[in-house]
């Protein structure tokens, strides 16, 4: 199993000049700056290790990893010897998959290579680089030993080892260069920042690329951002833009969508699923929408496809919701007395969303993923017009968005003159999901008809949100009376009829809720545009 750790780092770019700074100096400021909180608090540095670091990179021919911010390596000599790949996780963030060294330092592990799949399009890994680092860590500690953070002092040698556009080296020459790394290990953010304030009033600038391999291939001419299967940009586009070119560029937008998610939703990043689910889900509803503007033959079959992977990141999403809205529900309801029934239920509803969650992971692993991938590519870079997606977008899109409001409309009316019960909910959450499907369909084009289709999107959404709040509702009554049926504790089960009768009191008030949203979605200066 690959063990993932997150990395929060600076890194500096320095010259052989600059002399680094005690870590106490750098965590407290000069004399002149030292509070008296700062002097109470004893932190001590460790003693500095030196290490050297030989890593050897891999990467597609054409770079595809470090096109997409990937890095991936194998390295030996420090702390954590063994294969790594890094993948960005936010600003001066990175997660970072370690597997052991192995035996075989030219062949990627079979795990590492399914991660990154979808960047390389199953093209060979090879070495593309080499790095050598001679590192000086300095730890800084607490009283009791934790390291907070670490500095390296790096003194760097690399070189390339493919051919560069085309020419017959074998490698490039060796290059060398400074830089400084710092780390939080237990520290807070606001350590990282006070370090950050303080080199730089030291004179050291930020390092111009985000890794040693980026610095390398940069500093070789090599231009990482326009390589690989990166989505084409598109042109700007106005009302008298054809059709089709407005809708193409928002699937472009989803297509860039799924593909980024996909390492973060095999590494369970937070919000991951919910992330490529969206985009999954937006461009299904853009293909329904406005499907008058696509050969049939073509979009029909991805439709399917799209729907099947949208569920499937759905079931994975629902456990998440599930457990996270029981959980917070028992534990602000739970006395000390049943915080053995919060406990209860956090496992149940975890290990549900866990088998979830390895289902889908199987199902990226498997040929229908990858074919639909190789499907939404072919869809961008070659879309299946019919004539009148040639028409001007003005004339032609704002009639499709009306007519997907219409369904909602309808069901609505539906569940209005339909008795409560099973029948009822089902138009209500069916009307939920058309409310989605038409604030999608006013987003996509919001680019070329600006306010009013936001406005209008924006009270969709206040429709969907208000029948979403009353589906989830639904849903976490029915989970409560099966916890209740399935606990032999009567204490557990009078709190998870507590819970029961709380989600009955939140009905109410989405009902509410979802009657004020539909009026103001019925205002007329909202349908202003669809003509």
């Amino acid at each position: 199993m690959a063990a993932v750790h997150l990395e929060v780092e600076k890194k500096y770019a320095a010259d052989d000049a600059f002399e680094l700074p005690s870590l106490a100096d750098l965590v407290r400021g000069g004399d002149d700056q030292r509070s008296a909180t700062d002097v109470l608090i004893p932190l001590a540095e460790g003693e500095s290790v030196r290490q050297r670091l030989t890593a050897t990179y891999f990467d597609t021919e054409d770079l595809r990893l470090a096109a997409a911010a990937l890095t991936l390596r194998r390295r030996t000599g420090g702390d954590d010897a063994g294969w790594h790949l890094k993948v960005p996780a936010g600003p001066d963030a990175r997660s970072e998959v370690r597997l052991p060294a192995g035996r075989a330092p030219r062949t990627v592990p079979e795990a590492l290579q399914k991660l990154v799949r979808l960047q390389t399009g199953n093209r060979a890994l090879v070495p593309v680089a080499e790095i050598v680092t001679q590192r000086t860590v300095r730890r800084l500690v607490d009283p009791t030993g934790q390291v907070l953070a670490e500095v390296a002092d790096d003194r760097v040698t690399a070189r390339r080892l493919l051919p560069l556009n085309g020419s017959g080296e074998a490698a490039g020459a060796p290059m060398s260069w400074r830089e400084i790394e710092v780390e939080l290990v237990a520290g807070k953010a606001d350590l990282l920042d006070g370090i950050d304030s303080r080199l730089r009033a030291e004179g050291l600038r930020k390092a111009g690329a985000a890794s040693k391999l980026a610095h390398l291939l940069g500093a070789n001419g090599v231009g990482t951002k326009e390589q690989g299967p990166l989505p084409q940009k598109a042109n700007k586009v106005t009302a008298k833009s054809p059709a089709g070119e407005v809708v193409l560029a928002h699937l472009r937008e989803q297509v860039a969508q799924v593909r980024s998610q996909d390492l973060p939703v095999r590494l369970d990043a937070r919000d991951a699923v919910h992330k490529m689910r969206v985009a999954t889900r937006r461009l299904r509803s853009a293909l329904t929408t406005f499907k008058p503007l696509f050969s049939t033959e073509v979009i029909r079959p991805l439709r399917g496809e799209l729907k099947w992977l949208a569920g499937e990141l759905g079931a994975a999403r629902d456990a998440e919701v599930m457990r996270d809205r029981v959980s917070n529900a028992v534990r602000s309801e739970g006395g000390r007395g049943e915080r053995g029934a919060a406990a209860v239920a956090e496992e149940e509803l975890g290990q549900a969303y866990r088998s979830a969650h390895d289902r889908v992971l199987a199902e990226l692993d498997g040929e229908r993923y990858h074919g639909l991938i190789v499907a939404l590519d072919e869809l961008v870079a070659s879309p299946p017009f019919t004539k009148r997606a040639a028409a001007p977008a003005g004339k032609v899109l704002p009639r499709l968005v009306a007519r997907s409001f219409a369904g909602v409309r309808d069901l609505v009316d539906a569940a209005a003159a339909s008795p409560a019960g099973p029948e009822r909910e089902e138009l209500l959450h069916d009307a939920r999901k058309a409310a989605k499907a038409s604030r999608y369909a006013a987003e996509s084009v919001d680019r070329v008809f600006g306010q009013d289709a936001t406005a209008f999107a924006e009270a969709m959404e206040a429709v969907q949100e208000a029948l979403g709040e009353h589906q989830d509702s639904v849903l976490t009554r029915q989970r409560l009376q099966e916890l209740a049926h399935g606990t032999s504790s009567t204490e557990t089960a009078f709190l998870y009829g507590r819970l029961h009768a709380l989600e009955e009191a939140h009905a109410e008030q989405s009902q509410q809720h979802f009657d004020d949203a539909w009026k103001n979605a019925g205002r007329k200066s909202l349908h202003r545009w669809l003509r």
